[in-house]
């Protein structure tokens, strides 16, 4: 890692934490989805799970560049300055085209979700019975999860700390969104507001626990859930790929184009809404699905880039 300034691949991963940081703002969309779509998901889970013994024993000896490359430090850094970047920078665009062109915003990630949960079901070396069983249970459970009313959340400190655990272990799955879990668990806008009052100097007590006791249930679930993750996908390829593409495709009920609200006052981002089927097809209707088939002809022409020109041929093969 010579250098300490930004090399065009830095720049590049910065641009898809970028994107990853925008997409976790829109409901029912995960991070890990937009890094599957990206090509960089084996490389993500590996670099989270590598922050074991071995790099703590790294660390205690002063070896300061094995440490970082074990982990994969510039490629995470990168990515995590998009990502944080996304969020900051992307985040009055996302709840603006949410407000007002909500139809064309959930359509465009329908497509973009599908596509991707095709090449995840094309990397699946054969589809034996087990595959398409395990397949039909991830997209069950994926598909009466996002339906799930919102708890009302307790606010102590070992129920955040669990929720931390589950919602960043959902927010590295592909087609399950860890702030939707969060709006599940009754814990969202508790944990969103503990932070805007932090960015905005109302720092107390209070909330530096909360926060720091989310984060440590955030950090252990992350760094336990991606070493399952990977061990999986080592031992278990097929059967792996097959359980988070039934996510990928029963989670698009959460994003499905054509909604209304249960509480007319709430919006998408915090409130409850139900799928509906549109009465005729209007002009409406014909740009969601255009801007749907738009979506799915980037995932693809994104995914045969990848392949004609990257380092590897699919997004689960390193």
């Amino acid at each position: 890692m010579r250098g300490t300034f930004l090399r065009g691949g830095d720049l590049a991963h910065v641009g898809r934490g970028l994107l990853m940081g925008g997409a976790d703002i829109i409901p029912g969309v995960s991070g890990g989805t937009v890094a599957l779509i990206l090509g960089i998901y084996v490389r993500l889970v590996t670099a989270i799970s590598h922050f074991d013994m071995t790099f703590v024993a790294h660390l205690r000896a002063g070896r300061w560049r094995q440490a970082a490359g074990h982990v994969d430090l510039r490629f995470l850094a990168a990515l995590l300055s998009g990502i944080l970047l996304g969020i900051a920078s992307l985040a009055t665009v996302m709840s603006y085209l949410l407000q007002h062109q909500l139809t064309l915003t959930l359509a465009a990630f329908f497509g973009l979700i599908l596509a991707s949960s095709l090449l995840v079901a094309r990397s699946v070396p054969r589809w034996t019975g087990l595959a398409v069983l395990l397949a039909s249970a991830g997209a069950a459970f994926a598909y009466w999860l996002v339906g799930q009313p919102f708890l009302a959340g307790t606010h102590s400190y070992s129920y955040l700390f669990f929720c931390g655990m589950v919602a960043i272990c959902a927010m590295i799955l592909p087609g399950i969104s860890g702030a939707f879990i969060l709006l599940i668990m009754g814990e969202y806008q508790y944990v969103a507001g503990v932070i805007r009052s932090l960015v905005h100097g109302q720092i107390t007590v209070s909330h530096l626990l909360t926060l720091g006791v989310f984060g440590c249930g955030c950090a252990l679930g992350l760094l336990g859930f991606s070493k399952l993750l990977r061990w999986l996908l080592a031992r278990y390829h097929a059967e792996t790929l097959a359980v988070l593409c039934g996510f990928m495709v029963g989670s698009l009920r959460r994003i499905w184009p054509f909604k209304q609200p249960l509480d007319p006052a709430a919006d998408i981002q915090h409130g409850q809404w139900e799928n509906i089927w549109p009465e005729a097809f209007d002009a409406q209707v014909g740009g969601a699905i255009a801007v749907g088939l738009a979506g799915i002809a980037l995932v693809l022409l994104l995914d045969w880039l990848t392949r004609r020109y990257g380092s590897h041929h699919g997004p689960f093969e390193s």
